[in-house]
């Protein structure tokens, strides 16, 4: 900084001013002060600034990617939560840890960031026990068993299951499946998303008498098995529509439907829970979608977690759902 200070011809403490923007100053003088900063190839002394503040202005999101493959719709959640941290002058990294909350222990522990932004949330997540005794703030995208004082955001499953079932239904669809991807893999018996979907759809079928069946699967299954087990063999009065809770199941069960012989829409209808417009696209013909709303949520997200940190009024908690995106996989019932 005093070289900085040397080259501008200004005072350290104006450098000083300008680097943390403590006071203001002049547009000629802080002009001066960048280009010279640029000359000279000025950098801030992350690790001295951290250990002078106790702050590192770093945020983890922590997000268990070998336990659960990555999709379009993640990668939404991850962009704007690093883009709403960078307003505020935080930077987001991820963390691609698992749900055991073991290896999260020992990052935390090592006070390398400020907070953690929690995804692909269990009902009971041991992460959230992990992050409370080490007391590390955090924030969570998506929702716990109890939520009692736990700052969270997430999708409202309920509201957007109704609101497909209500377009399946809208087109005479009366048989319905509600496919759930992931069977087998740790944690999937307490994934908040899943188990809040089929309870969901549980009480939309008692409540609208409509015949309607849950089916997991496991990421492995190859299209045509995935097929199979969705809407059964042929004219077998299986169900004539699915609702699926993976963009990436739900591509390889539209390309499994037409492998197996079934047009779609004319035969067998397909619409994506919690999915991307980008992952629509993909799909031949184009997918039938909830639009998930990771834009908004890893916005607020981030914000209720920064808010913490800086002692600012609480983020209330936020249920949004998805919205309906029309596509081609859905049609009259036949």
């Amino acid at each position: 900084m005093k070289d900085v200070a040397d080259h501008a011809g200004v005072s350290i403490a104006t450098v000083s001013f300008v680097v943390n923007g403590t006071k203001p100053v002049t547009p000629a003088t802080r002009e001066r002060i960048e280009s010279s900063m640029a000359e000279l190839g000025y950098r801030r002394n992350a690790v001295a600034r951290a250990l002078a503040s106790r702050r590192t202005r770093i945020l983890a999101l922590a997000y268990p990617v070998l336990e659960r493959p990555l999709s379009t719709a993640s990668v939404e959640f991850f962009t704007s939560a690093a883009a709403a941290a960078s307003v505020r002058g935080y930077h987001l990294v991820i963390w691609p840890v698992s749900n055991d909350g073991r290896e999260l222990a020992e990052l935390v522990g090592q006070r390398l960031v400020d907070g953690v932004l929690l995804m692909e949330v269990q009902l009971d997540d041991p992460r959230v026990a992990v992050l409370e005794s080490s007391g590390t703030p955090f924030a969570l995208i998506g929702r716990t068993r109890d939520i009692t004082g736990i700052c969270h955001v997430d999708i409202d499953f309920e509201a957007t299951l109704h609101q497909a079932i209500d377009h399946l239904t809208g087109l005479g669809h009366r048989r319905l499946a509600l496919v759930l991807g992931g069977k087998g893999e740790r944690g999937y018996r307490t994934y908040g998303p899943f188990v809040r979907t089929a309870a969901a759809f549980e009480q939309a079928r008692i409540e609208r008498d409509i015949d309607g069946r849950t089916v997991e699967v496991t990421w492995s299954d190859d299209p045509e098995s995935l097929a199979r087990q969705v809407f059964g063999e042929e004219d077998a009065g299986g169900p004539t529509a699915a609702l699926v809770l993976n963009d990436h199941t739900a591509l390889r069960l539209v390309t499994g439907a037409r492998r197996t012989g079934r047009r779609v829409p004319g035969d067998v209808s397909i619409l994506g829970l919690s999915a991307a417009p980008e992952t629509g696209t993909l799909s031949d013909p184009p997918l039938t979608l909830m639009r998930t709303p990771g834009p908004e949520l890893g916005h607020l997200g981030a914000e209720a977690l920064i808010r913490m940190l800086e002692a600012e009024d609480p983020l209330p908690p936020r249920l949004v759902p998805c919205t309906f995106e029309p596509g081609q996989s859905t049609g009259p019932r036949p």
